[in-house]
């Protein structure tokens, strides 16, 4: 039986990474106010930021889709991982020891199978930068140097060898302790005659990395002429390693990416290398595939979909590279970025430009570019006689839609007025009518859900003006966000779970029946048993017991989200505004059960039972006086 990892190591290992550090291993974040961050979601397609992390309390939440938790839950679910696979994980990062319960630990048997693979990969990656280094590998070295890389280009990009025998790596990773099945698994081996083999050798080696900057995979140039393989093989689908959501390079890309809004995305491994050498730090590269959604995905969460931001695409002028460069078009609409396209002179990838004409080539090469619309625009011009009045309405008719397509409004028009000009038609006014029209067509059936959106829908976070949300728990009514007692008591629980020290010792005295959402009521009970607000104020694992006591992974999620959702005041909260919620909440209840009181009077009626109509009647004017009193004097009243 796996051994369970110690308890205190896991509380040590979620105190000690700090949640936004990982988040933003991911995606880009930006200030949210208060304290907090937001970003687009990782688990969702939107266009504007509703995914919120909160580093005080170590908790995200997703005001889209509703994913949320700590940073355990979000490892967990970014990467697939278990939960013992994610300690173990962050454990590392940490540099903490996990201690193992329940009968020890076993290396190699008790951990999970995404975190072999990772070590394995890892131990690979190593081993083949150290043969680098080998007398056989002198044909690699010598690849490297004749295009222009030394050993420290080299170094930095842990190029490494795979040498030319059948099982050198398999038996290595062997003396490691991974059994033949993970091997074959991790797509390093695969099935010989009489075992594993190694899947890459006599090859020059490029780690490709997630974009948390583990090795999920290889590609491998032959440098032989005997190697009847491939030009370029590269690690196999596995449980690691999917080809269509891996960039090569964007581990070291993506700061940059991050911080300038721009991504450069080129053909291969050396023109990365190339590009990041001659100061353009922001290049990447897909593995063996077309540049895709799952690529476009991991760029929009770094960009942000910043309508400052731009993505440039490097193609070859010949016509495999004008064809790459028109598929890359038809995704155009799934960026929020501009995209621009530089095309290299010559039929010279950046690899060749940089070794013919220096570092400055390369970077000119990227301030060359140009719209990416407008290169469509003019590939498709070019396929119509312009000389005749039927060749010249044809290319309208299959150039005005791309215009229309421009998301810059200022831009578009300019655009419509160049295509009369490149067109020849005189009546500029009716080429720009045109285009309008067009685009206007576009957003409604955008609007409508129709067909042709070419948009994710967007998710925003809620807002107080929301008429209906699901409420959590079995069997729950919808919270009405316009009821100005739900409103009223969400702040108050926002503040319970964010600032108890503004909100007690008064919030713990509140009964779970002041709460007239039935869901608010459950968090305010799971408030209680982590004992209280009270505690809250100077416990740092406040907010986890909260978490703990929820009933269930609907309340849990509840209360992560109010525990990271903005309060509602423009000023940093003080007790004052504590104090108006606090109130707000009590004076509901009392109103509640002012309005039941009268009710029972008028059941009792006037053949009441004289001390039981007096005791209710009693009832009545004290919470009558204290609501008076609630009103007037507000939280000096309570």
């Amino acid at each position: 039986m796996a051994g369970r990892i110690n308890d205190d190591d896991v509380k040590a290992v979620r105190d000690a990474v700090p949640i936004d550090a990982v988040v933003s291993e991911y995606l880009q974040l930006r200030s949210a106010g208060g304290g907090n961050l937001k970003g687009l979601c990782p688990f969702h397609d939107e266009k504007s930021p509703s995914f919120h992390v909160s580093p005080a309390k170590g908790l995200y939440h997703c005001f889209g889709c509703q994913e949320g938790g700590d940073t355990v839950d979000f490892v967990m679910k970014i990467d697939h991982l278990s939960f013992a696979e994610t300690i173990e994980r962050l454990a590392a990062q940490a540099g903490i020891t996990l201690r193992y319960e329940e009968g020890g630990y076993t290396p190699g048997r008790q951990q999970g199978e995404r975190t072999r693979l990772v070590e394995a990969h890892k131990a690979a990656a190593q081993y083949y930068t150290e043969q680098l280094e080998s007398p056989e590998a002198v044909i690699a070295r010598t690849f490297l140097a004749d295009r222009g890389f030394d050993q420290d280009a080299a170094g930095h990009f842990s190029v490494g060898y795979s040498p030319a025998g059948w099982d050198h790596l398999t038996r290595f990773l062997r003396g490691r302790g991974f059994s033949d099945k993970e091997l074959i698994l991790s797509g390093l081996s695969q099935e010989g005659r009489r075992g594993p083999i190694d899947r890459f050798r006599g090859r020059l080696m490029w780690p490709i990395r997630d974009i948390s900057g583990e090795v999920v995979g290889f590609g491998a140039r032959k440098l032989r002429d005997d190697d009847n393989g491939p030009k370029y093989l590269n690690t196999p689908e596995t449980p690691l390693y999917r080809k269509s959501q891996v960039l090569y390079g964007i581990d070291l890309a993506k700061k940059e990416i991050a911080k300038t809004n721009r991504a450069v995305v080129v053909e291969g491994y050396t023109d990365v290398m190339a590009c990041h050498l001659a100061g353009i730090t922001t290049a990447i590269a897909t593995c063996g595939t077309a540049f895709g959604e799952g690529h476009i995905k991991i760029l929009r969460r770094l960009l942000m979909d910043n309508s400052g931001s731009e993505v440039v695409f490097t193609f070859d002028g010949d016509a495999a590279g004008q064809k790459a460069a028109l598929r890359a078009f038809e995704d155009d609409q799934k960026f929020a970025a501009e995209t621009s396209i530089a095309i290299t002179p010559g039929g010279m990838d950046p690899c060749d430009l940089r070794l013919a004409k220096g570092d400055q080539a390369v970077a000119d090469l990227v301030e060359s570019r140009t719209p990416l619309f407008e290169f469509a625009l003019r590939h498709v011009v070019s396929r119509h006689n312009l000389d005749t009045p039927v060749g010249r309405a044809a290319a309208l008719d299959e150039a005005a839609p791309i215009v229309a397509r421009i998301k810059n409004s200022a831009i578009q028009h300019e655009s419509a007025v160049q295509l009369a000009g490149i067109l020849g038609i005189l009546d500029t006014q009716f080429v720009v009518r045109r285009v309008s029209q067009l685009a206007r067509w576009a957003r409604e059936r955008g609007r409508d859900g129709g067909p042709g959106q070419g948009r994710p829908q967007r998710r925003e976070a809620p807002s107080a003006a929301e008429p209906q949300r699901p409420a959590p728990g079995a069997g729950g009514p919808a919270l009405n966000l316009r009821s100005p007692a739900h409103r009223v008591e969400r702040e108050l629980l926002k503040l319970a779970l964010q600032r108890p020290d503004l909100v007690s010792p008064a919030f713990d005295a509140y009964g779970a029946d002041e709460f007239t959402a039935p869901p608010y009521a459950v968090v305010r009970q799971c408030i209680e048993e982590a004992g209280g607000a009270t505690t809250g104020s100077a416990d740092g694992d406040f907010l986890a017991r909260v978490r703990d006591a929820a009933p269930d992974d609907t309340v849990r999620a509840m209360v992560t989200e109010l525990a990271v959702e903005p309060l509602h005041t423009r000023r940093d909260p003080d007790e004052v505004y504590a104090g108006v919620q606090l109130v707000a909440v009590r004076l509901a209840a009392v109103n509640q059960r002012v309005m039941e009181i009268r009710g029972t009077l008028q059941r009792l009626g006037p053949r009441a039972d004289p001390e039981q109509l007096t005791a209710v009647q009693n009832e009545l004017w004290v919470l009558q006086q204290y609501g008076q009193s609630l009103r007037e004097r507000g939280a000096a009243a309570l």
